[in-house]
């Protein structure tokens, strides 16, 4: 029996593993995600604080966590399919996800302890630093993308999300602050993530998976 692999197993091979070591950052649609609902999030607290709705004032909190349960039920399903793409596990992608995962427990660590605080104490006047470390975090993830995968474009992604975050400080104290976070969030996220998503390669077939 030959088990010796023919040319075009050797061909499809070598294919697959140039496209997984020049594979570009694979977190795109996960940035879209983060986009959209948690912008969203922030038009409808817009909403709520400016009178538009005409809700309870605890509306807000209950916008908050069923953007972050929308969104890690949407990771979930996002992370499953990353894995499936060429060079999902080569050393940069590894980097990437790990900064973007960083960024991801920074924020929520964060936005428990400011929400501990307001239960604590009754002042909530905290919670108007959450934006601005929000886009510091994202400044932080972009610095480490763009080193990673020498794209230098993502660095100056990275100075618009420092510039974004001086902004929101600016306007904390303002409801309209929701509105330019979300904004922001656009140039930031939403279409640098449209960008690398349309760069990802093609899936892999279940066999491939390792």
């Amino acid at each position: 029996m030959n088990t010796k692999p023919d040319a075009a197993d050797i061909a499809y091979i070598r294919a697959l593993a140039e496209e997984g070591r020049t594979a570009p950052p694979l977190n795109g649609p996960i940035l879209i995600a983060a986009a959209v609902i948690f912008g969203a999030a922030s038009v409808a607290q817009w909403a709520i604080q400016s009178g538009v709705l005409a809700v309870s004032p605890w509306a807000q909190l209950w916008v908050w966590i069923a953007a972050g349960v929308a969104f890690a039920v949407t990771l979930t399903v996002l992370i499953r399919r990353i894995q499936r793409k060429p060079g999902a596990r080569n050393i940069r992608n590894e980097a990437v996800g790990v900064a973007w995962e960083g960024v991801g427990f920074v924020i929520f660590s964060v936005w428990l302890g400011l929400m501990a605080m307001g239960f604590t104490t009754g002042d909530w006047g905290a919670m108007r630093i959450m934006p601005s470390l929000v886009f510091a975090a994202y400044g932080a993830a972009w610095l480490v993308a763009g080193a990673m995968s020498g794209r230098r474009w993502m660095k100056f992604v990275a100075l618009a999300s420092y510039a974004g975050a001086a902004l929101l400080g600016a306007v904390s104290h303002l409801s309209i602050g929701y509105l330019v976070f979300a904004a922001l969030l656009v140039c930031v996220a939403l279409i640098p993530g449209i960008v690398l998503a349309r760069q990802e390669p093609a899936d892999l077939e279940p066999s491939e998976i390792v």
